[in-house]
């Protein structure tokens, strides 16, 4: 579990691809300093499992659903990512609750430019819509944001200048994929609206 606070701006060292599959090395000093086999790091909000670590790198394998899922396929040898590690029990929530699991990619549209802001605006898949509503919570490559302003095929974000500066959002243009993670808590509430019984679980 994460909370979409991105803890440092790491680097994609190498890309191997292994048929339908990849192996990602990836440099993040901090995130890698009490890194292990086996532990959990969101990379651009995609929960992956390190393989090993030396010298402030790890390796993470990337099976074909990630892949077909997420926009980590479009990364190269010098790609900038958003690393977060998982959130350790009894620590503060800052932002909401993240799993690192992708629910699909978007586009970012357009950039507006404010005096110490930009509004951001990014189209999303026509099923994802239903969630994200205005004020409400999404993850965008990792980061947790508010909602501006919710549309039919589109959400609005404004990224404040420690995001601009701290994460992939500063960079990110026109055209470019992100990946996008709706709030878990929508999704349980529609399944359980939807099944048999629900309104005796509701009352």
């Amino acid at each position: 579990m994460f909370t979409g606070i991105v803890e440092e701006l790491g680097e994609v060292v190498a890309v191997e691809e292994l048929g339908d599959s990849s192996r990602f090395r990836l440099r993040g000093p901090l995130v890698t300093e009490d890194a292990k086999h086996g532990d959990s790091i969101a990379v651009n909000g995609v929960c992956l499992t390190v393989v090993d670590t030396a010298d402030g790198e790890f390796t993470a394998d990337v099976m074909a659903e990630t892949l077909k899922r997420s926009s980590l396929g479009a990364l190269a040898a010098g790609s900038r990512v958003n690393l977060e590690r998982p959130m350790a029990l009894g620590g503060r929530l800052g932002g909401h609750l993240v799993q690192g699991h992708v629910d699909g990619t978007g586009t970012i549209v357009e950039r507006v430019p404010g005096e110490h802001w930009e509004i951001v605006k990014i189209a999303l898949p026509a099923p994802l819509a239903r969630y994200v509503v205005d004020k409400g919570s999404i993850t965008v490559d990792g980061v947790s944001l508010t909602v501006v302003e919710a549309g039919d095929d589109f959400f609005t974000i404004s990224l404040i200048p420690t995001t601009l500066a701290l994460t992939t959002l500063g960079v990110k243009q026109p055209g470019d994929p992100v990946n996008l993670e709706v709030d878990v808590l929508a999704k349980y509430v529609e399944r359980l609206l939807g099944r048999p019984g629900a309104e005796e679980v509701v009352a």
